[in-house]
């Protein structure tokens, strides 16, 4: 298989997952190391194509995405307000893609995340328990903005209705 083949290849899995694809998953696909397949998501997104990577692995976006995309302003406390406010989109039927903070230094900061689950929202609040320091509302006082993909308007405004009941939406 040509290196071409191989990035043709990783647009077709990336294509017809239903959820992130790791570099590893990718790699022990086509018989290479984790390495080669950075390096072809790398040019591969430098061509045009709209890979993101999450923490579990790569997804296809822009085109690729379907329903209703929106920004909301959230603010917590530690791990159980994030696990909450993770839980409260997913249950709702949403994906939280990314977290927006301003930096004074940087400007906006975004990280991207793709939780789509529980299960994914459990992995994420582990982890960010290994690294509190890590967190980027820890830059604005737990304020920051989250991009939700939806089915449609109405689970978005679900989404927002609960966030607000819980304490969770910033509405100062």
């Amino acid at each position: 298989m040509t290196a071409q083949q191989r990035r043709q290849q990783i647009i077709a899995i990336l294509t017809k997952a239903t959820g992130p694809v790791s570099a590893s998953a990718l790699a022990g696909q086509l018989g290479v190391s984790r390495q080669i397949v950075v390096g072809d998501v790398a040019l591969l997104r430098a061509g045009g194509e709209q890979i993101d990577a999450t923490p579990r692995g790569y997804v296809l976006t822009g085109e690729n995405q379907s329903g209703y995309t929106g920004l909301l302003a959230c603010r917590h406390d530690g791990s159980e307000g994030l696990r909450q406010e993770l839980y409260l989109v997913v249950d709702n039927g949403g994906i939280v893609e990314d977290v927006k903070v301003e930096s004074p230094l940087y400007g906006e900061i975004t990280g991207r995340l793709h939780v789509a689950s529980r299960y994914d929202a459990d992995n994420f609040v582990a982890r960010a328990m290994e690294q509190p320091d890590g967190l980027l509302l820890r830059l604005t006082g737990g304020v920051h903005l989250h991009t939700l993909v939806c089915p449609d308007e109405e689970t978005f405004l679900r989404i927002r209705r609960a966030l607000a009941q819980a304490g969770i939406l910033y509405e100062k």
